[in-house]
């Protein structure tokens, strides 16, 4: 009687070990789902992601320096403490000179930061009007902005300015917001999250001379820095902007000077050749015309051009 007991038994658990997955609902499923998807990484998530995002999901790599300033922004990260900028009015002495301020002002904003948003635009504006009060660099906007631009090494301060790119036409609606961020930042509107900021670069390089400065925010795909020591305090940007700009764009590049030829190498082939000169005031007497010299008879089918017009191009010595 046991050994049947045993036999009924085992029998019973191979039954229910088939049967098991018949009886499970979807709802255990369906939270397994729901965890699987409350455990996922922002970082992981395409939607959350764009270029340097990493900087945003390295869990305390850049935790703000104690103290830094606290911008209410999703597109900025202080990273230490910062000294708002003076705020200055850039005006020009005509108005030529402030159309080339702003003019130049724009094409930096837009061609180092169009696809960034607002906050990342105000940003490099600021980066450039802090070099133009720095004795460190010109004392104008454009001097700044076109600053090496003559350069064939691509080492211009501002890439744009010598690598080609100025030759791709801005948008319309691209270049009015930038123009419009240039307005601002002239007006005397100063951006406090880069304090005194005079470098920048994208989150996708690393620069030698980046591990010499103090980085102070991430604003949007780049990280702003300033100058280490006085060239970074504010007593350092004593420069007034005199309003002379003295150029509207990109300076010309210094070429290799081709040689010249010698008048003497580029009159030999005219060497032997008669050079008739009329007297001054005197009328060109008229060429008359004169027959060609009989054609040298090459074997080739002779032409079936009337003869009055055969001669038709020929010079007429």
């Amino acid at each position: 009687m046991r050994e049947w007991i045993k036999r009924g038994a085992w029998a019973v658990l191979a039954l229910l070990a088939l049967a098991a997955p018949r009886f499970l609902t979807a709802a255990p499923l369906d939270m397994l789902d729901a965890a699987r998807t409350r455990a996922i990484d922002p970082a992981e998530d395409s939607g959350l992601n764009f270029p340097g995002s990493a900087f945003f999901f390295a869990e305390g790599a850049f935790d703000p320096a104690p103290g830094a300033l606290t911008i209410q922004s999703e597109h900025v990260l202080g990273l230490a403490d910062v000294q708002t900028a003076p705020a200055t009015m850039f005006r020009g002495l005509t108005g030529v000179d402030s159309y080339r301020a702003l003019n130049c002002l724009t094409s930096a904003i837009y061609y180092e930061a169009a696809s960034e948003p607002d906050e990342g635009q105000r940003a490099v504006a600021q980066v450039v009007l802090n070099r133009v009060r720095s004795p460190l660099w010109p004392n104008s906007v454009c001097g700044v902005v076109y600053q090496g631009s003559e350069r064939t090494d691509f080492r211009c301060q501002f890439t744009f300015s010598c690598d080609g790119s100025m030759a791709r036409l801005p948008s319309a609606a691209g270049w009015a917001r930038a123009r419009r961020i240039a307005q601002d930042a002239l007006s005397g509107l100063a951006y406090k999250p880069v304090g005194l900021a005079t470098h920048y670069h994208t989150l996708a390089v690393r620069p030698a001379w980046s591990g010499t400065l103090q980085p102070v925010a991430v604003i949007g795909a780049h990280i702003f820095y300033r100058n280490p020591g006085f060239n970074g305090t504010p007593a350092a940007f004593r420069v007034a902007y005199l309003g002379r700009e003295t150029q509207s764009g990109p300076a010309l590049r210094v070429w290799p000077v081709k040689p010249v030829t010698p008048v003497e190498d580029l009159a030999a082939p005219y060497a032997g050749v008669p050079v008739r000169i009329a007297p001054f005031g005197a009328p060109a007497a008229p060429q008359a015309w004169r027959p060609a010299s009989p054609p040298v008879d090459d074997g080739l089918p002779q032409s079936t051009i009337r003869e009055e017009y055969r001669n038709t191009g020929r010079p007429l010595i």
